[in-house]
């Protein structure tokens, strides 16, 4: 059981890893038809993201193998109650991913147009599923005593699960104005640092309409009231959107990118500890709840895959920590190739 505890608590964290490393290249796709008016800024906003967006999605990769080697139950359910939502979030990281490669192979303004359409849509419709997604992982899917969903996908897209929605949206859209601000300078880095305090309300906003929502129509405060210095959570996501406020005035863009990571950790988590030992709540019956209890791998296996964790997450982490220091410079026009 400690060690199913400890792959919940691993499963969150890769979650919240990958939200903070693509959640930027996702806000900055969301943000290209608006901050990039011409092919010049497309083009340098693409490249602030370009040599680091696929290395990001391996976090996608791993929190989702975590998912099928030590909980397989959660993932046959997940992707059975979430099909739908889930597909079309891998077809709009396909899409833009097809489109980031391609986009600079072939001179023509309407090509450079549909490729930017589909990094656009590449990059929405994934972080608005995302946030919807969890948001009904957190509220609870109604699923039977089987794992079989129960109902209309439409359910999904319930008021809390659209709040959930907006919030990630928001949420990444500052954390992709910051990482512009830390790669561009001139004009652009002056639209990001714009960009970032006009969204920044709406942020702060979604984000304590959620936590109060939250409140009253999840069950994720049982855990908060029984062990009351867990209130300390969901002060962490607060906390951390203040300060990236703070950051962003004083125009210290690093400063404000790791405050609004710390932001993206902190609601990830504020979901993750209020679900405990729950990882797939049923909104039918209790009983019929995925946990550590009744979905985790046999203690063997939850042995060998932790042994195989401590040994290459570490390389991971090392491989990206370089791959940000070596592109944590502004661009320069050799840069700017798509």
């Amino acid at each position: 059981m400690e060690l199913a505890a400890i792959w919940f608590f691993l499963w969150g964290l890769l979650w919240a890893v990958f939200f903070i490393t693509d959640g930027f290249d996702l806000g900055i796709g969301t943000l290209l038809p608006f901050l990039g008016k011409d092919n010049a800024t497309r083009r340098e906003m693409l490249a602030t993201m370009g040599p680091l967006w696929d290395g990001n999605e391996v976090w996608l990769i791993t929190a989702g193998g975590v998912t099928f080697a030590a909980f397989p139950r959660v993932y046959a359910t997940m992707f059975s109650a979430l099909y739908i939502p889930l597909m079309l979030i891998l077809f709009g990281l396909i899409l833009r991913g097809v489109a980031l490669e391609f986009r600079h192979h072939h001179d023509s303004d309407r090509w450079r147009k549909l490729c930017d359409t589909c990094v656009f849509l590449g990059s929405f419709l994934p972080a608005f599923l995302f946030g919807v997604a969890f948001a009904n992982i957190f509220k609870g899917i109604p699923i039977d005593g089987e794992g079989i969903f129960q109902g209309s996908w439409l359910r999904l897209v319930n008021p809390y699960g659209v709040v959930g929605g907006i919030l990630f949206v928001l949420l990444f859209l500052l954390h992709g104005a910051a990482w512009l601000a830390i790669r561009t300078e001139g004009d652009l880095e002056a639209k990001a640092w714009k960009t970032f305090e006009t969204l920044w309300p709406a942020a702060l906003s979604a984000l304590l309409v959620f936590v109060a929502l939250s409140w009253g129509m999840t069950g994720l405060f049982v855990n908060y009231i029984a062990s009351p210095v867990l209130f300390l959570v969901p002060l962490v996501p607060v906390a951390g959107i203040l300060l990236a406020r703070l950051a962003a005035k004083a125009r210290r863009a690093w400063s404000t990118w790791a405050a609004s990571a710390l932001t993206i950790v902190g609601a990830t988590f504020f979901g993750i500890i209020g679900i405990f030992p729950n990882l797939f709540p049923s909104s039918i019956r209790p009983e019929f709840s995925l946990s550590i209890h009744n979905a985790a791998s046999s203690p063997l296996t939850l042995k060998i895959i932790l042994g195989v964790a401590l040994v290459f997450l570490p390389v991971v982490l090392a491989y990206q920590v370089w791959a940000y220091n070596l592109f944590r410079r502004k661009l320069t026009p050799d840069d700017v190739r798509y």
